[in-house]
């Protein structure tokens, strides 16, 4: 089932939505977490806040669960559990702390969910609201990258709404609407390229976190925003796109667009090419996923062509953005591939990020992992604790690959 197909059973069969609408965020003090809530803060009284989780920030996660009345905030460090606590002491709101916590914050009955933690940690808290059969909206890469083939399935069997967040994912959907499969010639993604969509190997080589950290358009948390740097965003999306609009991967491409002005491309047979655009706030694909199958006023700057004056675009350049390779070797890979690229890239990041090695080492420690990985990329995959078992086994594999690129 496509996601666009599992939309359209879910707007015929799905309950009548409650009023107040109630919604939970996985992730809420991260930026996607912040912009929903954003949202949600202009207009209080359409929705009643189940549950709110965050990584290790306690005082932001407090103050969140507190200004909009949530019945639960979770904490995934479990060593931030006393604080939490007494941070909510006199609320009213429970509190709880760790991995098993935040499934069963995702779990509790809902309207909507925003599933925006990063990572694979990610993964068994998206599956719990997707099991729900509630509208899930998608930030979270990691599970398609890692466990599409499983995620999918998991969506039509419990017939669940799935609404992708990333800027292009939604704007393909909206661009595409109820379209027949076979009418998509192709659908292209468009990336900004970066900050260092013009520089040379040479440059790119000592470039460092401060530097990867700024990104010319867009306000993200640190991991997506390195992720944009190298394109592996994109690469990563390439793969999100194959299962979420079920469509192969010589129907997909990317196309540099620094104005980050048109998200998503989709050229039809009959020649018609459709495309979407807006500001780049991600407050748009959040609004949009949030008053789905509605729309709502979103407090974002309203496009102007004439100010813009000129919008440009190009091909990538594979050799100093090898990502988007690799995303290709995975896709035709299939079986685990997808799940070793991205705990690869994670370690990466996090070495990258910590210093430990270049910009330019980011790919190659990925390639090196996949390179040295190949056991485990057939290795079947019929359940999250598989999906989970290998990723922690890439994991370790790229760890001890850092020393050769240090």
């Amino acid at each position: 089932m496509t996601v666009l197909a599992a939309h359209s059973e879910a707007v015929r069969l799905s309950s009548p939505v409650t009023s107040p609408r109630r919604i939970s965020v996985l992730g809420a003090t991260g930026s996607i977490g912040e912009n929903t809530l954003d949202l949600v803060g202009r207009d209080p009284s359409s929705y009643a806040v189940v549950a709110l989780t965050g990584g290790r920030n306690v005082a932001r996660l407090a103050e969140l669960a507190v200004q909009h009345r949530a019945e639960l905030a979770v904490i995934a460090d479990e060593s931030c559990y006393a604080d939490l606590r007494a941070r909510l002491a006199g609320t009213g709101i429970e509190a709880a702390a760790g991995a098993d916590a935040l499934v069963d914050a995702a779990s509790l009955p809902a309207d909507w969910v925003m599933a925006a933690i990063v990572g694979a940690a990610g993964l068994k808290p998206t599956l719990a609201a997707v099991r729900q059969g509630t509208c899930t909206a998608l930030a979270n890469k990691e599970c398609l990258v890692s466990a599409g083939r499983i995620f999918m399935r998991e969506v039509a069997r419990h017939g669940a709404s799935l609404l992708p967040v990333d800027s292009e994912h939604s704007a393909a959907m909206q661009v595409m609407g109820g379209s027949a499969p076979e009418s998509i010639e192709r659908i292209c993604l468009t990336a900004s390229g970066g900050p260092f969509r013009s520089w040379s190997l040479t440059d790119m080589a000592g470039v460092t976190p401060k530097q990867a950290l700024a990104h010319p358009n867009w306000s993200m948390g640190p991991k997506v925003t390195i992720d944009s740097a190298t394109l592996m965003n994109k690469a990563l999306e390439l793969i999100e796109a194959h299962h979420l609009f079920s469509i192969g991967a010589d129907r997909l491409e990317v196309l540099i667009h620094p104005q980050s002005i048109v998200h998503c491309l989709v050229y039809y047979r009959d020649g018609s090419v459709l495309a979407q655009m807006s500001c780049p706030d991600m407050r748009t694909p959040s609004a949009y996923s949030l008053a789905w199958p509605e729309r709502m006023v979103a407090p974002t700057k309203r496009l102007d062509l004439a100010e813009l004056g000129t919008l440009t675009f190009e091909a990538p350049d594979m050799e100093r953005f090898p990502a988007l390779r690799l995303a290709r070797e995975v896709l035709a890979a299939g079986g685990s591939a997808g799940t070793v690229l991205n705990a690869a890239n994670e370690i990466a990041v996090e070495a990258f990020l910590a210093r430990r090695i270049g910009f330019l080492a980011i790919a190659d420690l990925v390639d090196a992992t996949l390179q040295t990985s190949a056991g485990l990329l057939g290795a079947e995959r019929h359940s999250v604790e598989d999906v989970l078992a290998i990723d922690g086994e890439a994991r370790a594999s790229a760890r001890s690959l850092l020393a050769r690129f240090a």
